[in-house]
């Protein structure tokens, strides 16, 4: 990856954006030079060249909060570099999950990522504090039998072309089949790598 950039080109900083692996969401934006990259690549941690410092800044150093690397990717110029991340705790100093966090309307698949992930959270929570960890505390047989009634509920309302009906009974559906995974140790990442596996 280090011999296919140009460095004279990018004035010896390259862009980096880094996105989260799971939600997809810009986590920041930063700049490396080439010791920066060869740091990153070698600690599996993102570390930047910070140009207010002038010197090496690992994201996390002080406050814990890494960015571990899943994957990266040079764009098609090789003068600009996107880092999918496994972010331990808020990206930014704010204490917001990404720098970028004053969008009106949030992309649709990381407010899914992040329904989730809270739904996770309500684990072993006390019942009485929300229906979902209600549903957690009755056990797998009645979120499962949940989950048949709303596939059977989305199913009618598709039938009858009740198109209003067919959004709120699937996201029953989409919500309860969560719930279901997670009780299970699993999650939709889980159910898109087979759907992966398929389409191959």
């Amino acid at each position: 990856m280090q011999t296919k950039i140009n460095w004279q080109k990018v004035g010896g900083l390259l862009p980096v954006i880094v996105q989260n692996y799971q939600t997809c969401e810009v986590l920041m934006l930063g700049y490396m030079n080439e010791e920066a990259l060869a740091k990153t690549l070698s600690e599996q941690r993102v570390t930047f060249y910070s140009r207010t410092k002038e010197r090496l800044w690992t994201k996390g150093e002080t406050s814990g909060n890494f960015l571990k690397v899943v994957e990266m990717s040079l764009d098609c110029d090789n003068d600009s570099l996107l880092i999918l991340a496994d972010p331990i705790g808020e990206t930014c100093h704010t204490g917001e999950e990404s720098c970028f966090h004053q969008f009106e309307k949030e992309p649709d698949w990381v407010f899914f990522a992040k329904l989730e992930r809270l739904i996770a959270e309500r684990k072993g929570a006390d019942p009485k504090s929300s229906y979902t960890a209600e549903l957690y505390a009755k056990g797998t047989k009645r979120i499962a039998q949940k989950v048949g009634e709303e596939g059977v509920e989305t199913a009618l309302a598709a039938t009858v072309k009740d198109r209003n009906e067919t959004i709120c009974e699937a996201a029953d559906l989409a919500y309860h089949l969560t719930v279901l995974l997670q009780n299970a140790d699993l999650s939709w990442a889980d159910v898109i790598a087979k759907l992966k596996e398929r389409h191959k």
